[in-house]
């Protein structure tokens, strides 16, 4: 960084500080490129001007930041804006995922409760879709709850009603879940009623995910139960993942939100797939369009 650049950054620093906003001076360099990279996915887009201006760092230092981060995969600049490459290994982080969608979410957490009797053994993978939806099963006690995510194991511990069962296994600190060969071997001795699963992306007719020893326990999640629910939010087919999980076409039911777009939905329709369309106020053109979508 030139003496200028030093300059001009310190004045900005000095301005906001005079505002009320006080910079987080001590972030490393990795640090810095890791916030930078959440703060573009959980936006989406965000243009270099306010990365700059948001981590008080120069034009010049932002962009070899961006650099790094686009040779890393997980981000693309085009025209002096920055956006998220959906199929990032980077958006396996739980914190990332929790972020994003929260009310389509919900909303598919409720109408997924709505189909679960009391009395039955549900499997919950480590989407945080189901995450969601643990916290309204607890209305449907009694249940058997079978996960391989620790937030869930946390949400459901010691609530009444839910016998709580924990498949083990090796466990991933991105995913905070366990997976791998123990995780498999105390799927197949499982016989469950109901499996909600999410995915990370849609393509076509089929379910993808970026990382494959997830893919395995989510295959094993699937042998395991009678019926078979895919919950995922309309932002999923627009993505890309690089792993195969399963097809639409395997499934009972999808639950998606009323956000998804409608060649999206008339493509789901072709499956001949039971859908439940979970409500979030969509926004008029939207609506009026999907009216008019033959049953």
């Amino acid at each position: 960084m030139t003496a200028h650049e030093d300059a001009v950054e310190l004045m900005n620093i000095d301005q906001r500080e005079s505002q009320g906003v006080t910079p987080d001076k001590a972030l490393t360099l990795a640090a810095r490129q890791d916030a930078i990279a959440e703060a573009v996915m959980a936006s989406g887009t965000m243009r270099v001007d306010e990365l700059s201006d948001r981590f008080s760092v120069s034009r010049m230092t932002i962009h070899r930041d961006i650099e790094a981060l686009e040779a890393r995969g997980i981000l693309r600049r085009s025209r002096g804006s920055v956006t998220a490459i959906a199929s990032s290994l980077f958006e396996s982080s739980i914190e990332y995922r929790s972020r994003q969608n929260r009310a389509e979410k919900e909303a598919i957490a409720k109408v997924a409760c709505e189909i679960v009797e009391p009395g039955e053994a549900v499997i919950l993978d480590d989407s945080t879709t189901a995450l969601h939806l643990a916290h309204y099963l607890v209305e449907r006690e009694p249940l058997t709850i079978i996960t391989n995510f620790s937030r869930i194991l946390e949400e459901l511990e010691g609530k009444p009603g839910i016998n709580l069962i924990s498949t083990g296994g090796e466990y991933s600190q991105v995913c905070d879940a366990y997976r791998g060969a123990l995780t498999l071997n105390a799927l197949k001795s499982l016989a469950a009623d109901t499996y909600f699963m999410s995915a990370a992306a849609i393509t076509g007719d089929l379910c993808f995910h970026p990382h494959q020893d997830i893919v395995l326990v989510k295959q094993a999640m699937l042998s395991a139960a009678r019926r078979k629910v895919l919950i995922v939010d309309h932002s999923k087919f627009s993505r890309r993942a690089l792993h195969a999980i399963a097809s639409i076409k395997d499934f009972d039911m999808v639950i998606v939100d009323s956000s998804i777009e409608v060649p999206h939905l008339q493509r789901l329709k072709q499956t001949n797939v039971e859908i439940r369309l979970a409500e979030v106020s969509p926004r008029p053109e939207e609506a009026e369009s999907r009216r008019s979508l033959p049953s």
